[in-house]
């Protein structure tokens, strides 16, 4: 009973988004762990990233989780041919000009997790619905929407289109996600046939699979599946987006042995999803070295 009336005070707790972020992400912790948080030493990876969302706040962060501004930021680091072609960004979605649009294309809100639209076929489009839909992507704030995730607290919402990438012979894009502590790649978050029989596995930087996995959401990927031919490329290019960061994770396309940007992220799952086996989150955990805090406790503002 003391355990069924502890996880609805959680749940109900969990829901409470304006509490103190030191507050907040015990009870956004437990509920999907099942586990307490000591945010004075937290251990699995997943309690370093509530960790990160409290007290890693550089404004650059910010930059990095926009889908839009991170553009000029990879073009700095690495340079605009890894990124995917850009047709239009807007503030108001009933500005877009859906005529000087292809026949294909994808349209992301810049400052939000999973809201995406991708056009197959334009003629198709119900432009005044996908409008409507689009002005309520804008009104969302990812920090007070999800787990106080904080880089995206900030961003000014805007609409992005973007080319439709399409990989020969392949339905769907392969989805590489570099997992990058102090700025090295340590492994790979593979994702296949998203729009059929979605997948995910872990492989390390030779593209071996290894024995653990992402999310007990997904199918595993049981078998070897083709390394890309540019996976040195996309190691190198995560490397140095990944410069200064404790942590962050760098993704990449490959699409016909080219490689295109995808997003950074800094809260993976909104550290909802455990690795499994159990032990993994610890193992991972330890890769993550979090930066020191002042003898005030005060949140990180600085990349040194």
């Amino acid at each position: 009973m003391l355990k069924k009336l502890r996880r609805f005070y959680v749940r109900t707790l969990r829901k409470w988004r304006f509490l103190p972020s030191k507050q907040y992400v015990k009870y956004h912790y437990e509920y999907f762990s099942g586990k307490k948080l000591n945010l004075n030493n937290p251990k699995d990876f997943n309690a370093k990233i509530e960790w990160y969302k409290v007290f890693f706040r550089p404004k650059l962060l910010t930059q990095l989780a926009d889908k839009y501004e991170v553009r000029s930021y990879v073009k700095a680091k690495i340079g605009t041919q890894y990124l995917n072609e850009l047709y239009a960004v807007y503030d108001n979605p009933k500005d877009i000009d859906f005529e000087s649009l292809p026949n294909k294309f994808v349209i992301k809100a810049n400052h939000t997790n999973g809201h995406n639209l991708i056009v197959k076929n334009k003629e198709l489009l119900d432009k005044k619905k996908v409008i409507k839909l689009f002005e309520k992507w804008l009104t969302k704030n990812q920090y007070y929407r999800r787990g106080q995730e904080w880089a995206y607290k900030d961003i000014k919402p805007k609409i992005i289109i973007e080319k439709f990438l399409k990989e020969d012979n392949k339905n769907t894009l392969v989805d590489y996600k570099f997992y990058c502590f102090n700025g090295k790649p340590k492994f790979i978050d593979v994702h296949i046939d998203r729009d059929e029989d979605h997948k995910q596995g872990c492989f390390d930087l030779d593209f071996n699979l290894l024995p653990f996995g992402k999310s007990k959401n997904y199918k595993s990927i049981s078998t070897d599946i083709d390394k890309p031919s540019n996976l040195s490329e996309m190691v190198n290019l995560a490397k140095k987006l990944a410069i200064n960061l404790p942590f962050v994770r760098v993704d990449f396309y490959s699409v016909n042995g080219k490689s295109i940007f995808g997003e950074m992220t800094f809260y993976p799952s909104d550290a909802r999803n455990n690795f499994y086996p159990e032990k993994y989150n610890l193992i991972i955990g330890n890769y993550f070295k979090l930066p020191k805090l002042d003898k005030k406790n005060k949140a990180i503002t600085e990349i040194f």
